[in-house]
């Protein structure tokens, strides 16, 4: 039946391969109606269809042959293919499968498999540098440490001339040890600089993370890249910028810095009302892009920029239930992109305190945003936050459309082991969100209700950044 069965749409195809359904021809129908997709689609549900592998019966079968195939003549595939299974390879039950999938794609790439290497050395004096220095307590010692290991010779060795992990087109040519950092947080995340190997091309800006899992920040990233193709395709550009993240082992990984960028906390340090009761003040922000944005037409773009990105990130953290947003978490660049960082708590797992939920907002819309979103101005019905509202109940529909899509890439996770997405309940929140179950006409009242309900509740979320801010203390 499935021979004469006509091509099923992506996300229908995708599906069929989750743990539900077992069936060798049916997997083979599946993979028969992806063979034709461009590599951009593989590349957006790569990460799914590695999970997918996990549900194959046999070692040798079509998924693994069509990956293998388009890995083989894409190097860019074949590059993210090798860190999806390399990342996994300490789980025991997948192993020895990752482990000869792997092996028959360096086999085909010999040349790319000494790239791999290269990288994995990398990532190796990363760790062991990270490891070494945790000991160090003190800001200042820890750099100076941090900048001697970069100075050594064998490390030198092992950070020169090396493709990046994160993004295989860029090269890095050598470490600039007196760039890099040692990071506040617990697990002491290194930020490193490494000049281009292009002439004319920006220093390469890398977090590399030993201890943290960011299997989930992935994922999420990943999400709001398939949210931003969705929107573009129906002609809506909000200017998301889902920033690179790879999760490269157990516990280890690599993440993109976004250049020119300030989180909501150093920007109200910066105005010069950095307290519990900064979080209350509507012009910092609107400020500090005036200060970057001189003439009336590059202001006008930046709030525009900032506008669209503040729609397509509040529709996006609402749908997928993003929680622990705080004024840390939350960047804006000087061109007034504003974009979220820190995926550690999705599908609405919200942090409690003394037994109450922290955050009683179903997406983050503060008065300084709406200050900026308004040019300044004062009154309510101001045109430019009309068009703003109707912006993000366009984006919430467009999401809504594509509801099954969503879901069935979140199901294809759940053999990943994530905490916060365990089982077939932790969907729910998912179907919640977008009320699968209505008309699109009560989903549209619905999603407005939520608008009101962040907007009206807005000094709930400016409460929350004054704790915030004074557990903080201004610590950096």
């Amino acid at each position: 039946i499935t021979r004469k069965q006509p091509p099923l749409p992506v996300e229908k195809a995708l599906e069929l391969l989750d743990y539900a359904y077992a069936d060798q021809a049916v997997r083979s129908f599946a993979v028969r109606c992806l063979i034709n997709i461009s590599d951009e689609v593989l590349s957006l549900y790569l990460l799914q269809l590695v999970q997918a592998l996990k549900h194959e019966s046999y070692l040798y079968c079509d998924l693994v042959e069509f990956l293998l195939k388009r890995a083989l003549t894409n190097q860019k595939i074949g590059h993210f293919l090798f860190w999806h299974l390399r990342s996994e390879m300490h789980v025991a039950s997948v192993s020895v499968r990752f482990g000869l999938i792997l092996e028959a794609y360096c086999r085909g790439s010999q040349e790319h498999m000494r790239a791999l290497e290269q990288q994995m050395s990398l990532l190796d004096k990363l760790k062991t540098t990270n490891e070494q220095l945790r000991p160090r307590k003190d800001k200042e010692k820890a750099r100076h440490f941090l900048q001697e290991m970069l100075l050594d010779p064998h490390t030198v060795e092992s950070l020169s001339s090396v493709q990046s992990p994160l993004e295989p087109s860029f090269r890095c040519k050598r470490i600039r040890a007196d760039k890099c950092r040692v990071m506040d947080s617990k697990m002491r995340p290194l930020w490193m600089v490494f000049e281009n190997d292009d002439l004319y091309g920006d220093d390469i800006y890398i977090i590399f993370k030993n201890g943290d899992d960011l299997r989930q920040d992935m994922l999420t990233l990943q999400m709001i890249r398939i949210m931003d193709r969705l929107w573009k395709e129906e002609g809506l550009d909000l200017r998301m910028n889902p920033y690179g993240c790879i999760s490269t082992d157990n516990r280890v990984g690599l993440i993109e810095v976004v250049l020119n960028a300030e989180t909501i906390a150093n920007i109200q340090k910066e105005k010069g009302m950095f307290s519990a009761t900064s979080a209350f003040r509507k012009g910092s922000l609107l400020a500090w892009l005036k200060d970057y944005n001189q003439t009336e037409t590059s202001l006008n773009k930046a709030i525009e920029e900032f506008t669209y990105s503040c729609a397509g990130y509040c529709v996006a953290t609402y749908v997928l239930g993003v929680a622990d947003r705080h004024s840390d978490n939350i960047m804006v660049k000087r061109t007034g992109q504003l974009f979220h960082i820190d995926f550690g708590h999705i599908l609405g797992h919200f942090k409690e305190k003394f037994g109450f939920r922290r955050e009683r907002v179903p997406f983050v819309l503060t008065h300084d945003f709406v200050h900026v979103i308004n040019k300044g101005q004062t009154k309510k019905e101001a045109l430019e936050f009309q068009i703003f509202q109707k912006t993000c109940e366009q984006a919430f529909m467009i999401l809504r459309r594509h509801g099954c899509l969503i879901l069935s890439l979140f199901a294809m996770m759940i053999s990943t082991g994530l905490p916060e997405l365990s089982s077939e309940k932790d969907l729910n929140y998912l179907r919640d969100t977008l009320v699968l179950d209505k008309t699109e006409q009560d989903a549209l009242a619905h999603f407005r209700s939520k608008f009101d309900e962040a907007l009206c509740n807005s000094w709930k979320t400016s409460l929350n950044w004054a704790s915030h801010n004074l557990a903080k203390n201004n610590k950096q």
